[in-house]
């Protein structure tokens, strides 16, 4: 919030060194889904990605069997990024995105149908595999829309994550019962992964030419 105020970007008129005298960020229906949804990414991966381990550990005490799912988180996320750099050319970022977040709620709910190890296993490795595309599809999107304003909506964008990933702790230590049952703080995460999803599937608005032009003129 203190910094909220410097948040302002150059309107393209200005020559080199002279000040800036941008105009804020002009928010839209999109640029808002945008921040919803990467919201709600922070909010659906932090549960599993903190708690896979000690599920783990519950049902498994052997450290040579539970504490694959460290090993199987990280290795997931390192082949996704290949995954995400060659599938975007093929897709596009939003499809990709919305794609990344049903596989990761599928992850999010699979220790909830499957309370075994397998099932836990299964949750390292699809959220491990999905985790970083949001983050790399997001950010791609937000200069779509954005163009050469796109700063402001990557900075809102970040907080968003952020406050997901303090609310998904948060659920948790109010939601879990005595017994440390995480079914439901899972199935909460897995709901908003399903419903932001279905919120990038929406077409994107016509008015994004120009954004589109600014990013094509950068990448020139």
């Amino acid at each position: 919030m203190a910094i909220w105020r410097t948040l302002r970007t150059d309107d393209g008129s200005r020559k080199q060194g002279q000040p800036q005298t941008g105009q804020g960020y002009r928010w839209n229906v999109d640029s808002v889904r945008l921040v919803l949804c990467y919201g709600a990414f922070g909010f659906g991966y932090i549960i599993p990605a903190t708690f896979v381990p000690a599920m783990a550990r519950e049902l498994v005490k052997d450290p040579l069997v539970f504490g694959w799912s460290w090993p199987i988180f990280g290795i997931a996320a390192a082949l996704s990024t290949l995954v995400a750099a060659a599938g975007t050319r093929f897709v596009g970022n939003r499809r990709l995105w919305a794609v990344s977040h049903l596989v990761m709620a599928l992850g999010v709910s699979a220790p909830v149908m499957w309370p075994t190890i397998d099932g836990i296993m299964i949750a390292a490795f699809l959220v491990g595999g999905t985790f970083m595309i949001p983050t790399m599809t997001g950010m791609q999107e937000a200069r779509m829309v954005s163009g050469s304003h796109a700063t402001s909506l990557m900075a809102v964008m970040t907080a968003a994550f952020a406050t997901g990933q303090i609310g998904g702790p948060l659920l948790v230590t109010y939601a879990v019962g005595p017994h440390g049952d995480l079914s439901r703080p899972l199935l909460v995460a897995c709901l908003l992964l399903v419903v932001s999803a279905g919120a990038l599937c929406r077409p994107r608005p016509f008015v994004y030419a120009s954004a589109t032009k600014d990013v094509g003129a950068e990448l020139s």
